[in-house]
């Protein structure tokens, strides 16, 4: 068995679509970035990553390569799963938590568990995902950005 943590953050701006886990979520504000900057999504990529030894997002998809540009990060996921299986591993679990002072999440949760565990054709009930405000402090608190983090356990089986 082997583990990894992965963490990203994007600055909030307006004019941009708002995406989390491969959901679209009603916002007055999105994430700015070069793909679609779905941060929970880069967060859980990196953490496979990780724990495979694979490197990180960067190294796979660097932003200065223009076919990333406004890419969906699920598809994105779903190359670095072809990854992991290429070397053999398989997905035990995923642990993630969005930090967001705004907006609540916990209604779109659902979507965003079932949009990964497609991605990544394992079962839903290995996907857990949580949202959390930093209570206005720092720049998730005063809404100029968004960060996510995500710890993965990935196996080889015998």
């Amino acid at each position: 068995m082997r583990v990894g943590i992965g963490y990203d953050v994007h600055k909030l701006i307006e004019n941009r679509d708002l995406i989390l886990g491969g959901v679209l979520i009603p916002h007055n504000m999105g994430l700015l970035g070069h793909s679609d900057a779905d941060v929970l999504v880069h967060a859980i990529m990196d953490s496979l990553l990780g724990a495979a030894a694979l490197g990180d997002i960067g190294k796979h998809f660097p932003d200065t390569d223009e076919k990333y540009k406004g890419i969906s990060s699920i598809k994105l996921l779903k190359e670095v799963n072809a990854l992991l299986l290429n070397e053999g591993y398989k997905i035990g679990n995923i642990d993630a938590t969005i930090i967001a002072q705004k907006p609540k999440l916990c209604n779109y949760i659902p979507q965003m568990r079932e949009s990964i565990s497609n991605a990544l054709n394992i079962n839903i009930d290995k996907i857990n995902i949580k949202a959390t405000t930093e209570e206005g402090l720092g720049f998730t608190g005063n809404e100029t950005g968004i960060s996510s983090q995500s710890i993965s356990l990935i196996y080889r089986e015998s």
